[in-house]
């Protein structure tokens, strides 16, 4: 793909007999390969194994492997797989649902419809980054990976720099390496420099020392899943990148499309973890990197409490604490 321009994560090729293509982000940064699904056990596995991934991202995929399980036996068997390939990152089971509710198995209405939750996410996406640009203050800390490779449009937490960029400013940004799949160093930086961004990649325990330095003006995230509250779930290290930043007095932001918040969850407490293969943490690749008999804790995402958040950006506007009654203004939850 031509420098300047944002990644492709995921297309649909032809028409209602037609096909999903992936991005395999587990390639990147060393080569781009893209995944021909056919089957929905395919983007499952796909969502499973990180090779597409991002709130929104994996939402409008399970939204396509809804299409191509219409096609094929057991329809209801394979829907609900889709929908709990990962349980954290509310996207996921909001799209299959919604896709179900239109009771069909017409592949052409169901593909009208995921196009639909593709065209809505790149749509809320360039809304937040119009609402990003004017809080970016001074260099960016961002966490992980939550640009365009993330979701249908030029990202959550990196629309704003990409907004800036769109009109002429450049923007410096830190990406955090995001232990133990290196979404920051593989993806976010990846990205950022094929657009022309200056980025930097720090390890995760720098992030403390970097916001004490002064030489970091506010810190973009994004998230799987927004309680009530305003709690965050994020992948895993957000909670210490907020706790630093509210110890260092540097503003802390979330953003995410609407189709991230999730009312129904009251708080931070009552959103599911997931947890990952102990191997993911005791190697690098191939290589082990601790001893053999050694375990590992893996969860994918921590929760960031409410207080520790200055704004969350969604399509909608910059909601500021309390932020139950703005969560339930924009979402129509009372």
């Amino acid at each position: 793909m031509p420098r300047g321009q944002h990644p492709t994560p995921l297309r649909w090729m032809g028409g209602p007999d037609g096909r999903l293509q992936l991005l395999d982000q587990t390639e990147l940064p060393g080569r781009v390969v893209r995944l021909d699904c056919r089957h929905p056990r395919e983007v499952r596995a796909a969502i499973r194994r990180l090779a597409v991934r991002g709130a929104p991202l994996i939402g409008i995929a399970a939204a396509y492997g809804v299409v191509l399980a219409a096609r094929h036996p057991g329809f209801v068997r394979e829907t609900t797989r889709l929908a709990s390939a990962r349980p954290t990152a509310v996207n996921l089971a909001a799209a299959v649902a919604r896709m179900l509710a239109l009771d069909t198995r017409d592949s052409a209405l169901l593909l009208a419809e995921a196009r639909a939750i593709h065209r809505e996410d790149e749509e809320a996406c360039r809304a937040i980054g119009r609402l990003s640009f004017p809080l970016l203050r001074g260099a960016v800390l961002t966490h992980c990976n939550a640009g365009a490779l993330a979701t249908g449009g030029p990202g959550t937490a990196l629309a704003g720099v990409y907004e800036a960029l769109r009109r002429g400013r450049r923007v410096r940004v830190f990406a955090d390496e995001t232990r133990p799949l290196l979404q920051g160093a593989r993806l976010t930086a990846w990205e950022l420099d094929r657009a022309g961004a200056d980025v930097t990649v720090l390890v995760d325990g720098a992030a403390a020392a970097l916001l004490a330095s002064g030489r970091v003006g506010c810190v973009f995230t994004g998230a799987d899943r927004i309680a009530a509250n305003g709690d965050v779930a994020n992948k895993i290290g957000t909670r210490a990148v907020a706790l630093a930043a509210h110890d260092a007095g540097i503003p802390f932001y979330v953003a995410a499309p609407l189709t991230t918040f999730d009312p129904k969850t009251r708080t931070g407490a009552s959103i599911r973890i997931e947890e990952r293969a102990e191997t993911e943490v005791l190697g690098a690749g191939t290589r082990a990197t601790a001893p053999k008999g050694v375990r590992a804790w893996n969860p994918a995402f921590d929760v960031t409490p409410a207080r520790l958040v200055t704004a969350l950006i969604c399509e909608r506007g910059v909601l500021r604490p309390p932020f139950g009654s703005a969560i339930a203004a924009v979402t129509g939850r009372r």
